[in-house]
């Protein structure tokens, strides 16, 4: 194997492994995320909706019920969890981040529901005063325990949301951060109805469904951004941009575009370089622009780099060239009868601004011997003068530099 080659394959293994490595640490933080946050809205909901009944507290019983709805979401982050954490295969070529996405607007659903339903029984009970109790100051301390319980697995999740950078582990944390300021609004609620404002309770069961709500509407639009495809937001594409134009060789940047997948980002772009230099160079920064956007966005996951030797966005289409056979084959037509560029060492054709420029090297001894007519370079250009597809020849004696 070529050294080139073998260390193109090192490099696709490393990436490889480092994939792996991710996406095992994902799977992991997914898990464990899901299972302590399970337990505990487990324990909360049982707490939260006994002592809410007890006491005669609707709002406790409704922040019950909204700490029942994150044990389901829990439930469903575990199982889209393990599927979304799997390595590309043939039929998912991305990865299986899509599933998160999906997970995340299931979840949107699920707390737009559980918000009417609660909404719904509190506006009843307003406009109902005879099914108004005053509450226990027992549900004032499982409110207050709520609070704390809560911010602490809002915390935990983030953390390693964070570290794994998923979107629906950090879409879960708000959650239960939402939980925390649900409980404190019932606080707030009990304390007032205690203090002789019956009606309090049932409108902090309200406002807590319009919480809800909120936060459905969050998850919801966020996941709908991601599945048409919405690329990222203006300040993290400059840092995109200015990383690119970093890597030597680089002139420009255009037809830059980014999608997220499952809380990473794949992203595609145009690199325009120097028009003349050679297609191992070309390959050598499109791998450096790889490398360098993996390594400094921390989101990107995925990068397809286009080298330009021009800019076609302004440049004339070349599309309708020949292709090399075809083009070489028409030079050979042209120049029949100038049997000194039969055959060259190389021909090096530039598809540039529309034409195609030609460069012949020929060998060094030809040039000393008699075989060349003179002002070969000239009878050359001459004989291509009346074909618009070349724009331009010249000729080398030696190897190509």
């Amino acid at each position: 194997m070529e050294p080139a080659a073998a260390a193109s394959t090192a490099l696709d293994a490393r990436l490889d492994a480092r994939l792996d490595a991710r996406l095992a640490e994902r799977r992991h933080a997914i898990a464990r995320t899901a299972i302590v946050g399970a337990l505990v809205n487990f324990l909360l909901s049982a707490v939260k909706v006994g002592v809410g009944v007890v006491g005669q507290s609707h709002a406790l019983v409704a922040d019950g019920i909204h700490s029942l709805s994150d044990l389901a979401t829990d439930a469903l982050v575990w199982i889209v969890g393990t599927q979304s954490s799997r390595a590309p295969d043939t039929t998912h070529p991305y990865g299986h981040g899509r599933y998160e996405t999906m997970a995340t607007l299931a979840l949107a659903l699920v707390l737009v529901v559980v918000a009417i339903g609660l909404g719904w029984d509190a506006a009843q009970r307003l406009f109902s005063p005879q099914e108004l109790r005053t509450p226990a100051w027992i549900t004032l301390y499982a409110a207050l325990a709520s609070i704390l319980v809560k911010e602490w697995l809002y915390w935990y999740t983030l953390a390693y949301a964070k570290a794994v950078r998923s979107d629906m582990l950090r879409a879960n944390a708000w959650h239960h951060r939402t939980d925390a300021i649900s409980s404190v609004v019932v606080l707030v609620g009990i304390g007032g109805t205690l203090a002789g404002l019956p009606y309090l309770d049932t409108v902090a069961a309200f406002l807590v469904a319009v919480m809800i709500a909120h936060v459905a509407w969050e998850l919801g639009i966020d996941a709908v951004r991601e599945l048409v495809d919405t690329g990222l937001e203006p300040d993290r594409l400059a840092a995109v941009r200015d990383t690119i134009l970093k890597v030597g060789g680089v002139r420009d940047v255009h037809m830059l575009r980014t999608r997220s997948i499952g809380g990473n980002v794949s992203s595609d772009v145009h690199v325009l370089v120097d028009p003349y230099i050679s297609v191992s160079e070309g390959h050598l920064i499109s791998v450096k622009v790889e490398q360098g956007l993996k390594k400094h966005i921390e989101e990107i996951e995925d990068v397809t780099v286009h080298i330009d030797p021009e800019d076609d966005n302004v440049a004339p289409p070349t599309m309708g060239l020949p292709s090399r056979r075809d083009a070489l084959a028409r030079l050979g037509a042209h120049w029949s009868d100038l049997p000194a560029l039969e055959k060259p060492e190389r021909v090096q054709l530039h598809y540039l601004k529309g034409r195609i420029e030609v460069e012949v090297f020929l060998p060094e001894d030809l040039m000393q011997g008699a075989g060349v007519p003179h002002g070969l370079a000239t009878r050359a250009k001459d004989a291509l003068a009346g074909d618009a597809v070349f724009s331009s020849v010249r000729i080398y004696y030696g190897s190509a530099p």
